[in-house]
């Protein structure tokens, strides 16, 4: 393996893209890693910045030659994966790859890069507090927020004793020291 990496995961709307834009904004040796889905951009996405925004049948056709890391079908005909390509783009500059991936993602991705990657789960502090986050950023449906809700707790429970370090994400402060405070301890082994 050229590098290292770091990934980050968790239930949709419990902040790892909060933690994940903070460590880019302290670590110049990082690189973000953008992520393939089938899903439509929320807000103000755009494609090659946020993900690659690729049709359900495009997807599958990347599946078939091959192309992905590591992929899932989180929801019918919404997939996510990390490309070959974005990992030999980003490795190619000497960067460390920094992931922001669902929770099956990130256990796929630590199992392909293994001793390679530092994984990390972020949870919320109860799911209570999830639903106010999903609810408070406003950009799901309320049938979004309720299968969000639904598929952040059988996550949790797959998760458990996964991960290399699993944060409670209670106090964002708190959240980032912790991350950082892994991210310097492995980045020095």
């Amino acid at each position: 393996m050229p590098g290292k990496v770091v990934i980050f995961s968790a239930p949709s709307g419990a902040g790892k893209s909060t933690v994940v834009n903070h460590l880019l904004s302290i670590y110049p040796e990082f690189e973000f890693s953008i992520s393939a889905t089938s899903r439509q951009p929320r807000g103000t996405e755009k494609d090659g910045v946020e993900y690659y925004f690729l049709e359900a049948g495009k997807f599958r056709e990347l599946i078939s030659r091959d192309a992905f890391v590591e992929y899932e079908e989180v929801y019918r005909d919404r997939y996510y994966g990390t490309l070959k390509s974005e990992v030999d783009r980003i490795w190619a500059k000497g960067k460390v790859i920094i992931f922001d991936v669902d929770v099956k993602g990130g256990y796929n991705l630590k199992k392909y890069f293994g001793d390679s990657a530092l994984s990390v789960l972020i949870v919320p502090p109860s799911l209570e507090v999830l639903e106010q986050r999903l609810r408070g950023r406003g950009t799901d449906s309320e049938e979004a927020i309720i299968e969000r809700l639904g598929k952040a707790g059988s996550e949790l429970e797959f998760a458990k004793g996964k991960f290399d370090i699993e944060l409670v994400n209670d106090k964002l402060e708190d959240t980032f020291a912790a991350a950082e405070a892994a991210i310097d301890g492995f980045l020095c082994a």
